[in-house]
């Protein structure tokens, strides 16, 4: 059963919490955020190719849930709190292991170093970690890497466009942001292709992330999932 894609809620909207029974709710909730291509609003509806991977697999399941978009930040907070049942899609971390189990990846995209042209900064310099002025998304595993790897971290951007448009205003040096999701924002504000330096960084997975509480609760959940969201994968080559 597929249940209707929601418009962007308020946070109060959702915040119900789990009967004290361990039973969960039917539909399921999963929570999102707004990050084009992955999951975006296009005429009232939420879409993107990690979301139609996740409702695919739900689908596949019939198992009735509802996808609410919200801050990211909101997110897992509300998945922590267990007002959720998780959120997608994002990339593992040890904070989000605390109350959360991945599932496999949703979404496996190349992260860069985006800079404008003639600036001679290398990220993987020591000195440049510290001389030159970085970001990423704020509440994101590439922001908080970024802080412990000694990068000096200035800014904290609400989204990739915000990152964007930080580094065009010359207000950072350089970005880290998956190409596809930077690709999608250059395109949005006419950039061609060369109006940024990119440096390759590494490959990185994100996942849905599953509440502990949801899954000690359901115990054939994450298997079952893994199972259909492979086959969806598969029927998109």
């Amino acid at each position: 059963m597929r249940w209707p894609k929601p418009h962007i809620c308020a946070v109060a909207l959702v915040a119900l919490a789990l009967p004290a029974s361990g039973q969960t709710r039917d539909p399921i909730q999963l929570a999102t955020q707004n990050l084009p291509p992955y999951h975006m609003l296009v005429d009232g509806q939420i879409k993107g190719v990690a979301f139609d991977r996740v409702t695919c697999a739900l689908d596949r399941m019939g198992r009735p849930y509802e996808i609410i978009m919200m801050d990211w930040s909101q997110a897992q907070l509300q998945t922590e709190n267990g007002d959720v049942e998780g959120f997608f899609a994002g990339s593992p971390n040890k904070a989000r292991a605390v109350y959360a189990t991945p599932s496999d990846p949703v979404i496996t995209e190349d992260l860069a170093w985006f800079m404008l042209p003639g600036r001679d900064i290398d990220p993987t310099n020591e000195a440049d970690k510290v001389s030159a002025r970085y970001s990423a998304k704020f509440a994101t595993s590439k922001w908080l890497k970024l802080k412990r790897d000694g990068y000096n971290v200035i800014k904290k951007p609400r989204d990739a466009e915000a990152l964007l448009t930080m580094l065009r205003k010359g207000e950072i040096d350089v970005a880290l942001e998956y190409e596809l999701i930077f690709q999608h924002y250059m395109r949005a504000a006419e950039m061609k292709g060369d109006d940024l330096i990119k440096i390759p960084s590494k490959s990185q997975s994100n996942m849905v992330h599953f509440s502990n509480r949801f899954l000690a609760a359901n115990p054939l959940f994450l298997g079952r999932f893994n199972s259909f969201l492979a086959m969806c994968k598969a029927g998109e080559k």
